[in-house]
């Protein structure tokens, strides 16, 4: 291919780039138009800041400095550095910028408001801690407690997942760790466990070079304003966990990987039942894992063993999805239409996941598409003849879009989904291999100025 060729090409490709992001900006402003337009005709989306569950409220805070600190020095040593620390360093420091980056968001709305405070409501888990003094009973009649308009309904939030999520409150409180402090902290440190699971299993599962190119996107992503502090980020740490552990045990044969990370990917189905959505991603990484396929059985194990053990302690899952749902239909969702969320909640995702994502997606399905068209024959199985960036870096994301989509048209996640789709959107960051080396640093700064826009003039609920 002759330089003239290949220049057209790039041409082209950042164009398509463009057009995409574009696409996704403006389905986001007609989220926002729409939504205050219906506001006015009397008929509200119930979204303070449409599509957004947030409220307008420029400010700054405390974490401002540090969070502008932290997105410079990203965007500015961060591709240097991962093309040349060893690779252990580049994981421990990529968690280390996550943790600051979250923290420092967080601390724009200031120590009490912005992290302390934020479990604490009675809508929260931590309004429920102190009730729960045996907890072996408590999963005995959790599900008799789910319906809204009885004396003794959880609240909101334990109300609307299974009994982990509120068991994890409990058991931090039980080693003497509690308030809110101690819970929002517990959120942002597992929350950043994602900005290593992600691009290790992209190393895993693809090359070195893409999980290096991850590393700062997944350190420096927007969904960090939600993940500090909201549960979902807690959520998200854990299963990210456990489908990097399950990308060792498949690559490596370790039959201790699958079974731990099946049984924190069982663990994540008790923190939030739309968790079993985890499923495409999970699968995507058997299907990389290609040699030792066969230790996904082991993950499978661990699942089990995670469901057998509630099951056993009196928790029915599929009793609870169901009440769950009715629950669902007596609050504020039954208000909210299905005809705006559906496509509205996917703009979120402009701002939520970044634009880089609507980038990645694009180039992903490209090379999904190309991938397919030159399959051929291997040791009796189907491969691509070019496989340079490794499957995983569009495998992930494709898995973590149908993801979204499933829980999107499920109508069981009608707003809100900046942070209750945690667990997905960082699994979109694993195709940032896919953007060329030359524009990363400017789709880096881009995730970062949303993020830091997002966070200082909203006040967000989350």
């Amino acid at each position: 291919m002759s330089t003239a060729l290949r220049a057209r090409l790039r041409r082209t490709t950042a164009r398509a780039d463009l057009i995409a992001v574009l696409v996704a900006v403006g389905l986001f402003a007609a989220a926002a138009g729409i939504g205050g337009l219906l506001h006015l005709l009397g008929r509200p989306v119930h979204a303070s800041a449409a599509p957004l569950y947030a409220h307008w409220q420029p400010h700054v805070g405390p974490g401002t400095p540090l969070a502008l600190a932290v997105a410079v020095l990203v965007c500015w040593r961060g591709p240097a550095l991962v093309a040349r620390l060893p690779w252990r360093r580049l994981l421990v420091l990529s968690y280390a910028t996550a943790v600051a980056w979250t923290l420092s968001l967080a601390l724009v709305d200031g120590w009490q408001r912005g992290i302390a405070g934020r479990l604490t409501t009675d809508h929260e888990y931590l309004h429920e801690v102190p009730g729960v003094t045996d907890i072996p009973a408590m999963l005995g009649v959790f599900t008799t407690r789910i319906l809204d308009f009885q004396p003794d309904s959880w609240t909101t939030h334990v109300s609307g997942h299974p009994p982990a999520a509120l068991l994890v409150f409990v058991w931090l409180d039980r080693v003497g760790l509690s308030g809110g402090g101690w819970a929002g902290a517990l959120c942002v440190l597992t929350a950043a466990l994602t900005a290593v699971a992600v691009p290790h299993t992209v190393r895993l599962l693809g090359t070195a070079d893409a999980a290096r190119a991850v590393l700062p996107f997944a350190a420096l992503f927007p969904g960090a304003v939600w993940s500090g502090v909201s549960a979902d980020g807690l959520f998200a740490g854990v299963t990210a966990t456990g489908v990097a552990l399950l990308a060792y045990g498949v690559t490596r044969g370790s039959a201790v990987g699958a079974l731990v990370g099946g049984a924190l990917l069982g663990f994540g189905c008790y923190l939030s039942y739309g968790l079993v959505l985890m499923v495409p991603i999970a699968v995507a990484v058997v299907l990389l894992g290609r040699r030792h396929r066969s230790t996904a059985w082991w993950a499978l194990a661990g699942v089990a063993l995670v469901a057998g053990a509630f099951t056993v302690a009196g928790f029915d899952w599929l009793t609870g999805y169901h009440l769950v749902i009715e629950r669902y239909y007596q609050g504020i969702a039954s208000r909210r239409a299905y005809g705006y969320w559906v496509w509205a909640n996917l703009a979120i995702l402009v701002v939520a996941a970044g634009p880089a994502a609507a980038v990645i997606l694009r180039r992903a399905a490209v090379a999904g598409w190309q991938a397919a068209s030159s399959l051929r024959p291997v040791d009796g199985l189907l491969r691509p003849q070019h496989d340079t960036l490794g499957y995983a870096c569009w495998l992930l994301p494709v898995a973590a879009a149908a993801a979204i989509v499933a829980a999107d048209l499920s109508g069981y996640s009608k707003a809100e989904v900046e942070r209750i789709w945690l667990p997905f959107t960082g699994w979109l960051m694993a195709g940032a291999a896919l953007i060329p080396a030359t524009g990363r640093r400017t789709w880096l700064a881009a995730q970062a100025a949303v993020a830091l826009a997002i966070n200082h003039l909203l006040l967000t609920s989350w």
